[in-house]
């Protein structure tokens, strides 16, 4: 069983935002293995089901981004898992659109969903796979760039980036984090 979680905010007005990708991750993902990501429970909407044959759980944390890690720890419990079972989908400002990075392990890099995620279950040493929502062009303070939607261009790249996402945990879950990282971290083909 592997516990996969994608980082976002619960909200109308969070749809289709960049701090959101995770939880666009988590959809294409649903939507691809035909899980159903409703149950309440733990804080969040969590979904059951298989990918490659293998048994996952598919969470969305419902607390915002900055509170995310109670949540992951109370479905990690209530599975009975590890963090090394677990896997977590974050935005990264640092990386372009379309680029990923996963990680067995690792600091937050400012990331205060990954910052809650640590504090709570008392370690770093749980996978993540940052997607790349690249920094803003203007001037424009961090905070209001990633909570912005999409723009045209982007939006065109978009699908893509999440296929490759979808790729990307698909490897995770069969071949292991270090096999996927090899596998997916860098450039979009």
């Amino acid at each position: 069983m592997k516990l996969l979680v994608g980082l976002g905010n619960p909200g109308k007005e969070y749809i289709d935002t960049r701090h959101n990708a995770g939880f666009a991750v988590i959809a294409a993902l649903a939507s691809r293995y035909g899980i159903k990501v409703t149950q309440a429970r733990h804080s969040s909407l969590l979904g059951r089901g298989k990918i490659a044959g293998c048994d996952v759980c598919l969470q969305q944390p419902l607390t915002y981004m900055n509170l995310s890690g109670p949540a992951v720890k109370s479905a990690l419990q209530a599975l009975n898992l590890s963090p090394a079972d677990l896997l977590v989908i974050s935005d990264d400002l640092d990386l372009p659109l379309g680029r990923l990075r996963i990680r067995g392990s690792g600091g937050s890099g400012g990331h205060k969903g990954l910052k809650s995620i640590t504090q709570c279950l008392a370690t770093d040493a749980f996978p993540r796979l940052r997607f790349g929502i690249g920094r803003p062009r203007e001037k424009i303070a961090v905070e209001d760039y990633v909570l912005s939607r999409w723009d045209g261009e982007e939006r065109s790249l978009l699908g893509a980036s999440l296929e490759r996402a979808v790729l990307a945990i698909e490897a995770v879950v069969l071949y292991g984090v270090d096999e996927a990282a090899n596998l997916h971290n860098g450039e979009p083909e």
